[in-house]
């Protein structure tokens, strides 16, 4: 089986993790960090906004199953591309949206998916196309954190609008 990897940010964590764990051909979700300048950042570190790390997932998947440009389509649907340091309630710029490329192709899948895009959105995409260089997981206690705390108030309020869209919107991509 083929494999690749993404590593995008969309907001919290939280809400990007369990709306990717949806779908088919995805083989794992990993909350962390990316984009920042200091090593090993803790989640009160980059909560201040001073690391320069984005809140991210790393999603491995399967692209004979779920094709990478498809991927970034489902990425666009599940945060405001529009918005440079805000995603909903959440305002900083370690929540700031990007896609992480690893290659020269996923680079121009992703160009070209951002400007198929573009004419659905009424403000121009602040998403960042951004090289990846190093990808930090976040700590253990926000692994699979809606799984685990789906009556916590943010995970009622913020992250199940989020699911509930998106498997309205795209439920023949999502697992059985």
């Amino acid at each position: 089986m083929a494999e690749e990897i993404a590593t995008l940010a969309g907001g919290c964590f939280w809400c990007t993790e369990a709306t990717f764990k949806l779908l088919r051909g995805v083989l794992e979700v990993v909350p962390g960090y990316a984009g920042g300048h200091v090593p090993y950042p803790t989640y009160e570190e980059v909560c201040t906004g001073a690391t320069g790390h984005r809140e991210t997932v790393q999603v491995r998947f399967d692209p004979e199953v779920f094709p990478y440009a498809d991927l970034l389509r489902y990425f666009f649907a599940v945060h405001d591309p529009a918005s440079e340091d805000r995603q909903g309630p959440d305002v900083g710029p370690q929540y700031s949206p990007a896609i992480f490329y690893y290659s020269e192709a996923q680079k121009q899948v992703a160009e070209a998916v951002m400007r198929e895009l573009a004419p659905l959105y009424p403000k121009p995409i602040a998403t960042k196309l951004l090289p990846f260089t190093t990808f930090y997981p976040a700590e253990e206690y926000h692994r699979d954190y809606f799984a685990r705390h789906p009556e916590a108030s943010y995970c009622r309020l913020v992250i199940v609008p989020k699911l509930e869209k998106a498997t309205k919107a795209f439920k023949p991509l999502l697992r059985p």
